[in-house]
């Protein structure tokens, strides 16, 4: 292997490492009710779809499911654990998914898998989703799923 393979393999496992800190970052902002936060991990024409929202385009319309739905409908007592990443590095750009499960603990204790299928865009040396779409995949009760 030769010094430029090489510098090649280490700059995708950085990239690949910063990508996992990145989704990690989204799901602890989640988590702690920042929804202004997550925007900002978006590129300006990034698209989003969470669960049945239909995809939106542009941090303006984005906003419209981070503030204007979750902010609303999410309390401290709900919890996000994702895990299984499957993401591919290639150059300035990256894609892959994770599995999620979401716990709620009112009005009694409940929870929902399901899939992120991401797409990331290298900006500025700073990884941000190009793409996010959430879909539920199993549930603990029938009206949570799909």
């Amino acid at each position: 292997m030769t010094l430029k393979e090489m510098e090649k393999r280490l700059q995708a496992l950085e990239d690949l490492e910063e990508i996992k800190k990145l989704h990690r970052k989204y799901i602890s902002y989640l988590d702690n009710l920042e929804f202004k936060k997550v925007l900002d991990l978006f590129t300006e024409d990034a698209v989003a779809e969470v669960r049945d929202s239909g995809p939106r385009r542009g941090k303006k319309e984005i906003e419209e499911i981070y503030l204007g739905v979750l902010a609303k409908r999410t309390t401290r007592k709900d919890g996000h654990l994702v895990g299984q990443p499957d993401i591919t590095v290639e150059g300035n750009k990256a894609k892959g998914h994770w599995i999620v499960y979401i716990l709620f603990s009112e009005p009694s204790i409940q929870w929902v898998q399901g899939r992120n299928d991401c797409e990331y865009v290298k900006e500025n040396g700073q990884w941000k989703f190009s793409k996010v779409k959430f879909t539920r995949t199993l549930a603990s009760q029938p009206s949570l799923f799909p």
